[in-house]
């Protein structure tokens, strides 16, 4: 996310602690607020990618995968 969508992120956020947002601008930061934390998840999952363990039997485990396999089983068992 570039510097001016994080300023206009936190020029709402004055706003809307000072005089309140209309309808659009609540829409806005929503949208905005919701890139952000997209682009945050996006760059820990980059970096998990590039981080391997090695378990107490030796084997070495990225946490990138190990991440995505235990999510992937949480979502196909329903919790």
């Amino acid at each position: 996310m570039n510097e001016s969508r994080i300023n206009r992120i936190n020029e709402l956020y004055h706003k809307s602690k000072a005089e309140g947002l209309t309808a659009a601008e609540k829409e806005e930061q929503a949208k905005l607020r919701a890139q952000y934390l997209a682009d945050i998840r996006a760059n820990i999952r980059g970096q998990l990618d590039h981080i391997d363990v090695v378990n107490a039997d030796g084997t070495v485990e990225n946490l990138g995968e190990k991440i995505r396999k235990e999510k992937s089983q949480k979502h196909v068992s329903g919790n």
